[in-house]
């Protein structure tokens, strides 16, 4: 096993801790999942770009109930739209992913 150091932005890293957490992940496992999808996909295993309402992480203690409204509405499309996944349907394909 190696060992990798990384900086990351102590909010960001809290965020994502928390995520990974709800997925049943930790840090460690979430960051080995992440490199077997590149080497398994041979690139970067999502689309990187930029979308107009989600360049930065929200920070509603900021925003306007009208800013607020709207994030809202783009997570309920996601997930009308099916770009949402629950956390034992992403436990489910990584035990799946694992076993092989």
């Amino acid at each position: 096993m190696a060992n990798v150091n990384i900086r990351v932005d102590d909010a960001v890293k809290k965020q994502a801790e928390f995520i990974f957490s709800e997925l049943g992940l930790s840090l460690s496992s979430a960051t080995s999942i992440f490199y077997r999808q590149v080497v398994r996909t041979g690139g970067i295993p999502f689309e990187l770009k930029l979308e107009p309402s989600r360049k930065k992480p929200l920070d509603l203690s900021k925003m306007t109930e009208e800013e607020v409204d709207a994030a809202l509405q783009i997570g309920l499309d996601d997930f009308e739209a099916g770009r949402v996944y629950s956390s034992a349907q992403v436990r489910d394909e990584m035990e799946r992913y694992f076993r092989k």
